[in-house]
């Protein structure tokens, strides 16, 4: 897998505002974005994890608050292609940052740098555990919203740990096989595992 993927990933998780657009599809309503979003939790997490969607005016917002330690983020309409996320709550600052600079119009670059900084300097806090994030993708034509049946879905797995490196970990910075875990952005901030299972 190469790196750009993540980085669309990760470009997605930090969008805030759906633009309106005439020739976009209006977000679902907010107990379909639900039971979507909670497609890419665990299953025994689904029940009390807290879920972030899209208002009427393509706004995110909270839709379903949590009792649990996961976040689940539903699908963005205006992007090409279905993808929700859970993540642990640890990780909200994190997260919340991002969207903060994106809203300021910061690039994906300008974004990872300023919480690299802050991240260092003790403004921004990050887990002191391992986190993860989960991640589940489709075509967009493979879901049927009004069912909540997605088709060739697929689940990929990622987990965060600040500041670990290839060394620390025992991880290459590259799959070297199917479902093989890697190390991206190790010693920084972002370093996280990638683990992605064989699409069938």
């Amino acid at each position: 897998m190469t790196r750009i993927a993540p980085l669309l990933l990760l470009a997605t998780l930090l969008v805030p505002l759906y633009p309106l657009q005439a020739q976009q599809t209006a977000p679902p309503a907010a107990d379909k974005q639900i039971a979507l979003a909670l497609l890419a939790a665990p299953s025994d997490k689904r029940e009390g994890a807290a879920v972030w969607g899209y208002s009427p005016m393509g706004e995110l917002v909270l839709l379903r608050k949590g009792t649990n330690e996961l976040v689940c983020l539903a699908d963005d309409p205006r992007q090409e292609g279905f993808s929700v996320s859970c993540y642990h709550k640890d990780l909200d600052p994190f997260m919340a940052r991002g969207r903060e600079l994106r809203k300021g119009g910061m690039s994906f670059q300008e974004i990872f740098d300023t919480r690299e900084k802050e991240s260092k300097s003790g403004k921004l806090i990050l887990p002191k555990q391992p986190t993860t994030l989960f991640v589940y993708t489709a075509p967009r034509e493979s879901v049927n919203v009004s069912t909540g049946e997605v088709k060739n879905g697929y689940l990929r797995y990622v987990v965060y740990i600040p500041w670990a490196t290839a060394e620390s970990t025992g991880l290459p910075l590259k799959p070297e096989g199917p479902a093989m875990p890697w190390i991206m952005y190790p010693g920084t901030h972002a370093a996280h595992i990638m683990i992605n299972p064989p699409q069938e």
